[in-house]
């Protein structure tokens, strides 16, 4: 995931809590909070895979 990607999703999980914020809907303000842990879960998913593809091509397997 580059970091464009990365930050634009983190963007909008932002605008997905402040808008539950600003119209009080409590569950809107969580499903973006919720978002927020799953687009740094998959961005270390994908980080780590991108390494072990490294090791893999250098010979080396975990």
């Amino acid at each position: 995931m580059s970091r464009i990607v990365f930050w634009a999703l983190m963007s909008l999980r932002v605008a997905a809590e402040v808008w539950g914020l600003v119209i009080g809907n409590r569950d809107v303000h969580c499903l973006g909070a919720i978002a927020g842990f799953g687009v740094i879960g998959v961005n270390c998913l994908l980080h780590r895979a991108d390494r072990y593809e490294e090791f893999v091509e250098a010979g080396e397997e975990a």
